[in-house]
């Protein structure tokens, strides 16, 4: 019989005891900002009907293309393992009456994602997201509010080194436009590209300025630039959300290639990636494009249309948990264990001398006081032993005799001196011990 069956399938790793004090920080910050900000929290289910991404992402994106896990029901119905938050928010946005609602709807969600790609650090299979979505408003301050939201929150997780990446998608008017221009660039370049971008060029011209491929990195630098072809009205919004940025005296830079992977993006798009703007500059020694972005996100006025015949403006961002928690790693500021450790260790000995322990562990958590036990070890020796590794203050004893006599032994680790408390009255001595 194979071992695979005992191992997690691959792209899938497991969250163990040691990573739950990063994953307890990042929920407890996004919490606190989210609440602050005036979003309210939404789950949706991880199986949704396959076509809300086939409409909602573009039929020609590399998720709908080449990464969804998608099924058949008995039924006969296509459902698929949410690739990403927006589109499943975008439905739950009609189907529940939300445009009924005063606007915008701030909404904001925790959970696992599915992505069918190869398994590298920074990118897996099963993977964690949170994100914000503000739906039903077009200001560019919301834009903003965003980005800068995204960021607070990684500044809090103590990642220190952060720059935002900006450019404008443009919008239905101008895009088409631009993408006429820029294939009849890509088309003069054609034999240079790499084969990915061969095949990118004639479905969407716009992706090859994605490529990562060394090939293609003086192409697409060299390429039109969208802000040079936007609207009047994208050049306008796109020009009041960088003084937003400048305003919040934000880092940010412009990247003409950033375009993002999406199909409903329009005007504007980002990504914050863990790098300074002074990391960034020739000659560092720093390969940017090795960085993967932290959190990204954009505005998709146009969703909602592919879905119903309703006209929502919309704003959102999507972060990524575990490229997160490799920074927070990186920078050692929060630790890998749980910050608060046991104070008491409860050491018990015979049938009855276990049953009070029981009770006195109770009375510990209502008192709020952090104890450990071994209630599984009968050997006295080896449950002071076990309080050693602990590092506890103080250890209590409670034999046979002492269970008989209501009183219990209490040890100070650091010097081994000892001293008979009453039962009932242990609690009560080792708070006001603590407080001293």
């Amino acid at each position: 019989m194979s071992k695979q069956f005992i191992q997690t399938p691959l792209g899938m790793p497991d969250i163990l005891p040691k990573d739950q004090a990063f994953w307890e920080k990042i929920q407890s910050v996004l919490k606190e900002f989210a609440s602050f900000y005036g979003f309210k929290k939404i789950d949706t289910p991880i199986l949704e009907y396959t076509e809300i991404f086939e409409k909602g992402i573009g039929p020609v994106s590399d998720i709908v293309e080449k990464e969804m896990y998608s099924l058949k029901t008995r039924g006969g119905d296509s459902l698929t393992l949410r690739p990403e938050g927006t589109a499943p928010i975008a439905r739950a946005y009609l189907q529940h009456g939300m445009q009924n609602l005063t606007q915008p709807v701030k909404l904001y969600y925790l959970g696992p994602f599915f992505r069918h790609e190869r398994p590298q650090e920074g990118r897996y299979r099963q993977f964690h997201q949170f994100g914000f979505e503000v739906l039903g408003e077009r200001s560019p301050a919301i834009d903003a509010q965003v980005i800068q939201l995204s960021y607070r929150i990684l500044e809090a997780l103590k990642i220190k080194k952060l720059t935002i990446l900006i450019n404008s998608m443009g919008c239905s008017l101008c895009r088409p436009y631009f993408k006429k221009i820029l294939k009849n660039y890509l088309s003069a370049k054609g034999s240079q590209l790499c084969p990915t971008c061969k095949k990118r060029m004639k479905k969407n011209p716009l992706r090859v300025l994605d490529c990562k491929e060394e090939k293609c990195q003086r192409i697409k630098n060299q390429a039109p630039k969208i802000v040079d072809h936007l609207c009047e009205d994208c050049k306008g919004h796109f020009k009041e959300v960088l003084e937003f940025l400048d305003e919040l005296r934000l880092p940010y830079i412009l990247d003409h290639c950033l375009v993002r992977g999406l199909d409903y993006y329009t005007k504007t798009v980002f990504e914050i990636i863990p790098l300074s703007i002074s990391d960034m500059k020739e000659g560092s020694g720093v390969d940017i494009k090795s960085q993967v972005a932290l959190v990204g996100g954009g505005r998709y006025d146009d969703l909602i249309k592919l879905f119903s015949r309703r006209d929502v403006p919309a704003m959102g961002a999507a972060a990524g948990v575990e490229r997160i928690m490799r920074e927070i790693r990186n920078f050692g500021e929060i630790q890998s264990d749980h910050s608060k450790k046991p104070v008491v260790f409860i050491a018990q000995l015979g049938e009855l001398g276990k049953r009070k322990s029981l009770k006195l562990f109770d009375d510990f958590q209502k008192a709020k006081i952090l104890v450990a036990e071994s209630f599984g070890r009968d050997n006295i020796k080896s449950q002071l032993k076990v309080a050693d590794k602990l590092n506890v203050k103080y250890s209590l004893i409670l034999g046979q005799k002492e269970a008989l006599e209501g009183t219990i032994i209490l040890r100070e680790m650091d010097n081994g001196r000892q001293e008979i408390v009453k039962l009932d009255k242990i609690v009560e001595v080792v708070k006001r011990k603590l407080k001293k």
